[in-house]
């Protein structure tokens, strides 16, 4: 007989210890202009991500023109004193970067990724974009009609259609926040060059500016290069302007935005929260996770695992705005799509789950889990310096110090159970939640109207 040939096993590889890890902290600095400078030295990112904060929050804007900060921050890009848009993005291309800028209700972002190399050339173009922008008649017009025919695609996405009417249902007519943050059709439209011109005149200048700067910065004088680029942004020095309390109305409610024959129900449930200022933020983190972060949170467990209702459904807290002296707000919400003719016993389940969690609180095992992933996986969420950039920004963006995102991590890990299910409760209490349905009304209407949830109302798609 054949011998059987034996096999010869290894032992098996052993996991090293673990090397402690902390967000990155920057340095600080100011330049002659009056621009706010954060750096952050990143060996080995080849790839350096400046984000650049504006001081242009939406709330600024003209009355009657809602959108003119997005077509500003669109228009940055689009020509120069010295490049017409045209050769500004053949520039951008030769130099390998990226240029990107949005407007949301703290400000306007500008957000620029270069290989270290061709950085000196990246940062003369997004200083020539700051300081001199050409806002061309041409070109604005283009950006308005780009506008115009984003609008009725976005108000065709049931996502998109239910953040829209949860806005308007939250926050008073008076309110920016309450109207949708790129404008309206009727806004929009009225937007030209010279108001363009005329917000930035007003709002944009270096004094109220801030430049966070992430990357391989070995053998890169970054305080020559920045004084001869952004340095060379001029502008008057900033004015004190007051930030309007968030005010809204989270009485239990909902509203249907009828869609006829929608086979499914997009759910959108939200109301307003604390922002990362205040002490209860990790805790609420962490129940929020809890409940709905992940494919493997309570409400997937039900509502996709158990019942088939869903693809999925998330629970999450996004901020809002933020002041100065430590106040502001957040989106507390819940949002997901469920097929038509179970609109109603998801809902009934969804609102099961929220008085479980009242009831019986979370467990040592959710908390246990959540807590591995939100606070485990962090080093490798900011593996890119394009990551650490944007977090140092939001940052500054929402008034907290330098070290927040560092001790948020130590916070979350050492907040417990009990914790957790408390802010979870607080975030998502079972009379105070507005409910917007973007769906089939004739078909969920009375089903919905039998779960007691709220006073139902229908509203036209548009």
């Amino acid at each position: 007989m054949t011998e059987l040939a034996s096999m010869e096993f290894h032992p098996q590889p052993q996991a090293g210890q673990a090397r402690p890890w902390a967000f990155p902290a920057p340095e600080r600095g100011k330049l002659d202009n009056g621009l706010t400078v954060l750096r952050c030295h990143r060996p080995g990112q080849q790839v350096v991500a400046v984000e650049v904060l504006l001081d242009t929050p939406l709330d600024a804007e003209p009355k009657g023109l809602d959108g003119i900060a997005t077509i500003m921050a669109r228009a940055l890009s689009e020509g120069t004193d010295k490049h017409t848009a045209e050769e500004f993005a053949a520039e951008l291309e030769r130099c390998g970067a990226t240029l990107d800028a949005y407007a949301d209700h703290p400000g306007v972002r500008v957000s620029l990724e270069v290989p270290v190399s061709r950085l000196p050339k990246a940062l003369g173009l997004l200083a020539d974009a700051l300081r001199a922008p050409a806002f061309e008649d041409s070109e604005v017009e283009r950006l308005v009609r780009n506008r115009l025919d984003e609008i009725p695609h976005e108000l065709a996405n049931p996502s998109r259609r239910a953040a829209k009417e949860l806005s308007k249902e939250l926050f008073p007519a008076t309110s920016r926040m309450s109207r949708p943050r790129q404008g309206t059709e009727e806004t929009v439209e009225g937007i030209d060059s010279a108001s363009v011109r005329a917000f930035y005149e007003r709002h944009v200048r270096p004094a109220t500016s801030t430049v966070v700067v992430v990357g391989d910065l070995t053998g890169v004088d970054l305080d020559a290069l920045l004084g001869d680029t952004l340095g060379a942004w001029t502008g008057s020095p900033g004015e004190t302007r007051a930030v309007p309390p968030v005010v809204a109305d989270d009485t239990g409610r909902v509203v249907i935005v009828d869609r006829p024959g929608a086979v499914q129900t997009q759910l959108l449930i939200g109301r307003i929260g604390p922002d990362r200022h205040d002490r209860v933020w990790p805790a609420q983190v962490l129940g929020t996770y809890c409940l709905g972060g992940t494919l493997t949170s309570r409400l997937d467990k039900v509502l996709r695992e158990e019942k088939g209702y869903t693809y999925g459904v998330r629970a999450f807290g996004q901020v809002l705005r933020s002041a100065p002296e430590g106040t502001g707000a957040a989106m507390l919400a819940i949002s997901g799509s469920v097929d038509t003719p179970n609109t109603g016993p998801a809902l009934d389940d969804l609102w099961k789950v929220l008085r479980g969690v009242a009831a019986e609180g979370l467990t040592d095992a959710e908390r246990d889990f959540a807590v591995q992933n939100l606070v485990g996986v962090a080093p490798l969420k900011y593996e890119t310096a394009a990551s650490v950039a944007n977090t140092l920004a939001d940052q500054v963006e929402q008034h907290l110090p330098d070290d927040y995102q560092a001790t948020l991590y130590q916070q979350l890990a050492a907040t417990g159970t009990v914790e957790a299910t408390a802010a979870a409760v607080s975030a998502f209490p079972v009379d105070r939640l507005v409910t917007i349905l973007v769906g089939d009304a004739a078909a969920i209407r009375e089903p919905v109207e039998a779960l007691g949830i709220g006073e139902v109302t229908v509203v036209a798609a548009e």
